[in-house]
């Protein structure tokens, strides 16, 4: 079957006719595999999409619930499940981690905020010691590495991006003040309330539903480069280890959220909308509050950041959508955004890591001009 004849599967409203349309052409254009999009409009699921292949060999079609890991937009399903804890006033963006998390004041770190971590202006963009996988799937070893060490540079002093440290800088405030695990908060709180799939922490009743990631040489080449810059250090997470069992399993906030693209559009139309569930309007202003606008010095990106959640506008995301829409981008592709000015959720998912530069990536491009050219805006 070649990538012109791929079926797309779904559906849609008429109003979001050319989504499908910039959906198939992905296909047709050679630069897909399998994924889905999804959008969801003032809480009605407007485009719910997929096509392609969950295995590299071509054997499996994407079904309707095939899951596939999305990497760092499991950043911003992370920031809603933190919002909900600060809204209900068990955590705090602005009161130190360490009063929640004692052992995190060691060495220097007591005056780090969750704002700095969730900005990634915490100086811990990885660790000062080893880790292997091992380590990170167990959660305990890798949070009390960080607990333990010195800030890699001055906390508050400049924003580099913190891949995997993100998700436990996080997490284990909101496991502490939960009283249960990081996945189970989610599935419990933010996931079942909404029937919507994304889950952190996958069991083997699911294993048959995970498409197969696959990769490209630039987004190989660019892994072997390591995406940790200032010195720290990191498990080696090459883009097929979300292949393994041990990586599904594991929770790690930051990158190994499973999901299905109506299922992030879901949870993130339901806290852009003017009726949301999750998140009252002002829990939603105070998670997208901008802490950060700047250039990150890891790697030059001009970008801003609220607690968690990047904030999209014209310079630093494209030509759509504008500005104060809310979401995260994950390697190789996937992207799930809020748009609260709109009430609409948006989620492109991917199994084929790409490699085109942050928001250059002319599959999502393409769906989110779709989408608001759907809209007229």
């Amino acid at each position: 079957m070649t990538t012109a004849s791929i079926q797309i599967n779904g559906d849609t409203d008429p109003r979001f006719a050319r989504v499908r349309t910039a959906f198939a052409s992905c296909f047709a254009d050679g630069l897909e595999h399998g994924s889905g999009v999804a959008v969801s409009l003032e809480g009605k699921l407007v485009v719910d999409l997929w096509g392609g292949h969950a295995d590299a060999a071509r054997t499996r079609p994407w079904q309707r619930d095939t899951l596939v890991n999305v990497w760092s937009v499991s950043k911003a399903v992370l920031a809603v499940a933190v919002a909900m804890m600060v809204e209900r006033g068990k955590l705090s963006y602005e009161d130190p981690i360490s009063a929640v998390w004692p052992e995190f004041a060691a060495n220097g770190k007591d005056k780090i905020t969750l704002d700095l971590a969730m900005s990634h202006q915490a100086g811990l963009n990885g660790l000062s010691v080893p880790m292997d996988l091992a380590g990170l799937y167990a959660w305990t070893p890798f949070a009390e590495a960080l607990a333990a060490m010195a800030p890699l540079w001055e906390p508050g002093s400049r924003n580099v991006y913190h891949p995997i440290t993100y998700g436990h800088l996080a997490g284990e405030p909101l496991r502490r003040a939960a009283g249960c695990s990081v996945g189970t908060f989610i599935a419990r709180e933010v996931a079942d309330p909404l029937a919507a799939e994304f889950y952190l922490g996958l069991d083997t009743a699911r294993e048959a539903q995970v498409a197969e990631i696959v990769t490209t040489p630039s987004v190989t080449e660019s892994a072997a480069e390591g995406p940790y810059p200032q010195g720290s250090r990191n498990p080696v997470v090459r883009p097929d280890v979300p292949n393994s069992r041990g990586w599904r399993a594991a929770e790690i906030p930051g990158a190994n959220g499973h999901a299905t693209a109506r299922g992030l559009a879901v949870i993130f139309g339901d806290v852009a909308s003017s009726t949301p569930s999750l998140l009252s309007p002002t829990g939603r202003a105070a998670m997208t509050r901008e802490r950060f606008r700047g250039i990150d010095s890891g790697d030059g990106r001009a970008l801003a950041y609220g607690a968690g959640v990047r904030i999209f506008d014209r310079k630093n995301f494209g030509p759509r959508p504008g500005t104060g829409v809310f979401g995260h981008p994950g390697w190789g592709g996937s992207l799930a955004f809020g748009d609260s000015e709109s009430g609409l959720g948006f989620a492109f998912v991917t199994n084929r890591m790409q490699e085109f530069g942050e928001g250059a990536d002319p599959r999502r491009l393409r769906l989110i001009d779709a989408v608001y050219d759907s809209l007229g805006t």
